[in-house]
């Protein structure tokens, strides 16, 4: 991963297309989880909790969508994409207290296996099946990076549907009810799996880690390499949402330059720093018996 792009995706998907995937989502998570309850299958559960992450993430894209377009202020001087990191922590909350729930819920099952009803739930799955491939076919007409992810996401639960149907259809025709807990075990052991990925991520950012340690060398060495320039110190580069980048950077003069000079290693500067692709950039020139002010690292 060289870069990122310095652009929010979300605003890329229609409003209107947004809020109605989200919208669908939401209703059809309310009706997993009652029909959860109702078929006494914590597999189902187990799928609804991954569908509440995939609403909330919808849900906050379709905000989001609408606050990204809001110009930088005083108060806010980067503007508003850090408001993305601020979701996805509490989506990740989220999804582990469901998972955690579904597990204490699942887990003593596996000694005291319950039979769920199979023909409820093989009901829900087929609908399950149809809404998000239904979902599904729709977005794979967007071309934007977010609607391709969400299209992922709509066909993972398609595949954790037939999982349930399969299951459903199983329990049919042999009391094995201890394949209903097995199966929302694996479901929310796949959901945590990628909630700590993308969690440790976001953590990262928060704390304003490099978002990519082979990129903050790279730039480095570029900068190290322009004329005029003996060295390098206070390059910080960290990110507002992981794909919005900024830079920072002092760059010590191997001599006083001239006005043309100094156009000319800014000029340099710009098509240096062009290929990462960053959001915001700060470069300060110092002259070779300057004392940093920030003081050196």
């Amino acid at each position: 991963m060289g870069h990122h792009h310095g652009h929010d995706h979300s605003k890329d998907m229609p409003s209107s297309r947004l809020g109605w995937a989200f919208l669908l989502n939401f209703v059809f998570t309310i009706i997993e989880f009652i029909g959860g309850i109702l078929t006494n299958s914590t597999a189902i559960l187990a799928d609804a909790v991954h569908d509440l992450g995939d609403s909330l993430s919808l849900g906050l894209a379709w905000a989001l969508n609408k606050l990204g377009n809001k110009q930088a202020n005083h108060l806010y001087t980067y503007g508003y994409k850090r408001l993305n990191l601020v979701g996805a922590f509490i989506n990740a909350v989220v999804l582990i207290a469901g998972s955690i729930w579904v597990l204490v819920t699942a887990v003593p099952r596996l000694w005291d296996p319950q039979m769920p009803v199979a023909d409820g739930m093989i009901a829900l799955a087929i609908l399950g099946i149809a809404v998000n491939g239904f979902a599904a076919y729709k977005l794979s007409q967007g071309q934007t990076l977010n609607e391709r992810v969400i299209n992922w996401h709509l066909l993972e639960d398609v595949l954790g549907w037939v999982a349930v149907l399969i299951v459903g259809v199983v329990l049919l025709f042999v009391d094995w009810p201890i394949i209903d807990p097995l199966l929302s075990i694996a479901f929310t052991v796949f959901i945590l799996l990628n909630v700590f990925r993308n969690l440790t991520a976001t953590i990262k950012l928060f704390i304003q880690a490099t978002p990519d340690a082979q990129t903050y060398k790279n730039v480095a060495n570029s900068l190290q390499q322009l004329p005029h320039v003996s060295g390098v110190h206070h390059l910080h580069f960290w990110s507002l949402d992981g794909e919005s980048h900024v830079l920072t950077a002092h760059l010590v003069l191997s001599k006083n330059l001239e006005v043309k000079e100094r156009d000319a290693l800014k000029r340099s500067i710009d098509e240096a720093l062009a290929e990462y692709q960053l959001s915001h950039t700060t470069i300060e020139l110092e002259h070779p018996d300057e004392t940093c002010r920030d003081g050196l690292r």
